[in-house]
């Protein structure tokens, strides 16, 4: 977990490796994304605000497709969803990973083909089966052994589903143990070492209205190393072959999932996309080779990885104090709209902008409003030491896991979030008001 020990980083104006490809500094200090300078968005809309470059999530999108020609890429929208992202993940060619009702809903109402979606979910509620039933969602990943009934009572006699199973391979992977899923020791799908994986599989070959077309597993997440993907083609592809040896099965999809890690401070370590594609397909290849298995068609489930750098989360300084050693940087938000710190200690590398300061950079330790001393969103950064109450500071790699994970702590309502391009800014989605939480109140 992060402490206020840790070395300090310092992010020189130069630095904006993190940053979405379109940021340029237009006048000294004053950062611009996507042609739109982010103390004009913050001045428009408000803090704490989101920022989402379109044209980085596009290209972030296009690379995939590139990087995978061959295989069916899934955007995992648990990471950030709203009308728009569908939209864009629609013209770019992507199918879509959701894990609830609410997910499948809003992309469907919004356009996106049913067909193209995959409904995940380790406790799937009543309610998420029937809407997917309901919609014609194209694939529903089986997660626990209950699920089969349920899924085959509710698809009926007469109906057709479309169904993958999660397997844990038993592999540890990811950037903290709490987004560690590949393990046995956690609540995600169903294991090959005790045969529980095996044994759904037989339970779904005897329901004729489920059609297995696949396995699935997800490692974790934040993982920047390509091994332990292999690893998991190894141990998918046996298990393949063992359905193959037992019941005559040959499965035409692999789903390796997403996790794929991303830099969140300058210097810090990527997962490198081409060399993922390119060793994953060779194992596939040689594994399926040597079981005697025609290649299946792989999936592959990104998130962070597409949204993640494309966004900004821009705050305003309220106050400045020093306590003892350290200096604090209180910001207008906090904890409510990135838990990611408290959760798992990630750091980030916010950045004073909106006016230039030839101050030397100090040790400040970012700090939200609400009342908890967990809430930190930056530990021990480097920044100006002429920093005052109303400067702006942005946060670069702010597009996953924000306004998904945003709670109500606090009642201080969710920010909202504005996308740029080609020099305009628009809303996405609007702050919560104190009205909106007023109107979800309704007893005395």
């Amino acid at each position: 977990m992060t402490t206020l020990h840790e070395p300090v980083v310092t992010t020189t104006p130069a630095d904006l490796s993190v940053w979405p490809a379109s940021t340029t500094e237009p006048r000294p200090g004053d950062l611009a994304v996507g042609g739109v300078p982010l103390a004009e968005v913050a001045d428009r809309f408000g803090t704490p605000v989101y920022v989402l470059d379109e044209d980085e999530v596009r290209e972030r999108c296009r690379t995939y497709r590139d990087a995978f020609p061959d295989a069916e890429v899934l955007y995992a929208a648990k990471a950030f969803l709203c009308r728009a992202m569908v939209h864009w993940t629609e013209e770019e060619g992507l199918g879509l990973d959701v894990c609830s009702a609410g997910e499948l809903e809003l992309a469907v109402t919004t356009g996106f083909p049913p067909e193209r979606i995959v409904l995940h979910g380790n406790a799937k509620s009543p309610r998420d089966l029937e809407t997917a039933l309901r919609l014609g969602v194209g694939r529903i990943v089986i997660d626990s052994p209950s699920e089969i009934a349920r899924l085959a009572a509710a698809v009926g006699p007469g109906g057709h589903q479309k169904v993958m199973v999660r397997v844990v391979p038993g592999i540890s992977a990811g950037g903290h143990e709490k987004i560690r899923t590949g393990t046995d020791d956690q609540k995600f799908g169903l294991s090959i070492s005790d045969g529980y994986a095996q044994h759904a599989i037989a339970r779904i070959l005897d329901q004729p209205q489920l059609q297995l077309t696949g396995l699935h597993c997800h490692l974790g997440s934040q993982i920047t190393s390509v091994k332990p993907y292999l690893a998991a083609v190894r141990r998918m592809v046996g298990l393949m072959a063992r359905l193959h040896e037992q019941h005559g099965l040959v499965l035409p999809e692999l789903d390796l999932g997403g996790g794929h890690g991303i830099a969140y401070r300058p210097g810090e370590e990527a997962l490198d996309l081409t060399a993922l594609a390119r060793r994953v397909r060779a194992e596939l290849t040689d594994a399926c080779a040597a079981a005697g298995l025609p290649v299946p068609r792989l999936i592959i489930e990104p998130g962070r990885a597409i949204v993640g750098p494309a966004g900004i989360a821009v705050y305003r300084v309220l106050a400045v104090k020093k306590t003892g050693d350290h200096t604090f940087v209180a910001v207008d938000g906090g904890m409510s709209d990135n838990p990611r710190p408290a959760l798992y200690g990630v750091r980030y590398a916010p950045r004073l902008v909106g006016r230039t300061s030839g101050a030397a950079p100090a040790p400040v330790t970012v700090v939200g409003r609400h009342c908890e001393a967990g809430d930190i969103l930056a530990a021990d950064v480097g920044l100006p030491s002429d920093l005052r109450p109303g400067d702006l500071l942005a946060v670069p790699v702010a597009g996953a896991y924000h306004l998904s994970m945003a709670s109500g702590y606090n009642l201080v309502g969710r920010p909202p979030v504005t996308a740029v391009r080609d020099g305009h800014a628009r809303l996405l989605v609007r702050r919560e008001s104190l009205e909106d939480i007023r109107r979800r109140d309704v007893g005395l």
